[in-house]
């Protein structure tokens, strides 16, 4: 469910055409729809409603300050994977109480902070970062809240970029070893063992994984509370997917059922992490036609024709990186017929696309398009490729609208950079 209409050939966020958008702001704008994104956390909050549970928003997903604010306005944690992520997450408003920091890779400073601040727990993924946490609470003379995340070696039958709960990936130890590593961290001074933690993977479309998992790590639970470990926390992650075209993901209420038997009878606080259910259809990427032009007929098929647009691979990175789908909408009239088209940006790489044998109206250089389902994993991973500003990002909200990140300057792509001295013309050598 989102709040993206298109109404006699004309789209609106809410009670805003987008066309008014993309004429203040310009484009390519990421745009949000404040009404949907409440409404997703409401709907996954009431899904567990009567079972004992806090709710941490994946920032990965999109760290717009606005959208965590909005999750955080609802009562929302949020989940962290590095220290830049943990001091917007705090600007953001949400308590330290309900962070969780997930991630291989933590750094000493960034586990300081952490501690320093007073955060919810750690997830751990190896005996080594158990030994670095432990070392670090140690100098502080605090004890470090953990879980271990366990490794269930389920398959969740995603795109293997996402999939994590493998034991072929990187991340977590093996459920199989986790008594080992939990009676080790039990036994260290200034760590307190709260929680087990599992996230097996993203954009995930059936129940059947997350009950096998969640399977596991009952059995999990119940070894460690037969050892007197004081497990009160069970993270169970987040990767419920979306709708991006024929996808049909369960509802929220179908997985938290799930998960209630699995963990029923257990005096626990389930920690959840959604991310892309929240925030990926709440957004959508508004980008103008450039140019268009055709290829040489194909056999049997008629000409490619491609569209070229002022968004590109560094604005939207998945369907370059994963092959992904986006439903592309002309955002006003299309009146042109029907061909097989590829929406393609302006960076130099034939894998800059938006789109692959699309059939769409016939565009005309001005015209508006939405890329739609672009609120996760849009933004948060765009980047400066081939010195291009990043897009602003637009939240909506009833009739009004307001730029919550404005766009890049030119100058701003060199802040920081510095010429070293041993460059400038005055100070070459003279032959």
């Amino acid at each position: 469910m989102h709040h993206f209409e298109v109404k006699r050939g004309k789209m609106t966020c809410e009670g805003v055409p987008v066309r008014r958008i993309a004429e203040a702001v310009g484009t390519p704008v990421y745009v949000y729809s404040h009404a949907t994104l409440s409404h997703h956390y409401k709907v996954f909050d009431d899904a567990f409603a009567g079972i004992p549970h806090v709710i941490c928003y994946s920032m990965k997903a999109n760290s717009s300050g606005s959208v965590i604010r909005t999750f955080t306005n609802l009562g929302s944690g949020v989940d962290i994977v590095s220290g830049g992520e943990l001091a917007r997450a705090l600007d953001a408003g949400a308590p330290p109480s309900k962070i969780v920091y997930s991630g291989v890779g933590k750094q000493i400073w960034e586990i300081e902070e952490a501690l320093r601040r007073g955060i919810l727990m750690f997830n751990v993924e190896s005996r080594e970062e158990l030994e670095t946490i432990d070392a670090v609470a140690g100098r502080m003379r605090k004890r470090a809240p953990i879980a271990i995340r366990v490794n269930p070696d389920v398959d969740p039958k995603t795109h293997p970029y996402i999939s994590t709960g493998l034991k072929k990936n990187k991340f977590g130890i093996r459920i199989g070893d986790a008594i080992r590593e939990y009676e080790w961290a039990a036994r260290r001074k200034h760590i307190e063992v709260v929680g087990v933690d599992c996230h097996i993977g993203s954009q995930l479309t059936e129940i059947s994984p997350f009950v096998d998992a969640a399977g596991r790590i009952r059995l999990l639970v119940d070894r460690l509370l037969r050892k007197g470990l004081p497990i009160r926390l069970v993270d169970i992650g987040g990767g419920l997917g979306i709708t991006y075209r024929e996808e049909l993901p369960p509802h929220p209420k179908q997985y938290a059922d799930a998960v209630a038997r699995a963990f029923s009878g257990l005096e626990i606080t389930l920690v959840l992490e959604p991310g892309r259910v929240l925030v990926g259809n709440a957004g959508v990427l508004l980008t103008r036609v450039l140019y268009t032009k055709a290829a040489p007929s194909l056999k049997g098929k008629g000409k490619k024709h491609f569209f070229i647009v002022d968004a590109a691979m560094n604005d939207l990175a998945r369907p370059s990186l994963y092959g992904s789908y986006h439903a592309i909408v002309f955002a006003g009239p299309a009146a042109g017929k029907t061909v097989t088209a590829d929406v393609v940006g302006p960076i130099c790489e034939s894998g800059d696309f938006l789109a692959k044998d699309r059939r769409l109206p016939m565009a005309r250089p001005g015209d508006l398009l939405a890329v739609m389902s672009a609120g996760a994993y849009g933004f948060s991973m765009s980047s400066n490729y081939n010195s291009r500003p990043r897009a602003a990002e637009v939240m909506v909200s009833g009739r009004r609208f307001e730029v919550v990140r404005e766009r890049e300057s030119l100058r701003e792509l060199a802040g920081g950079e510095r010429i070293p001295s041993f460059l400038s013309p005055g100070r070459r050598k003279a032959r």
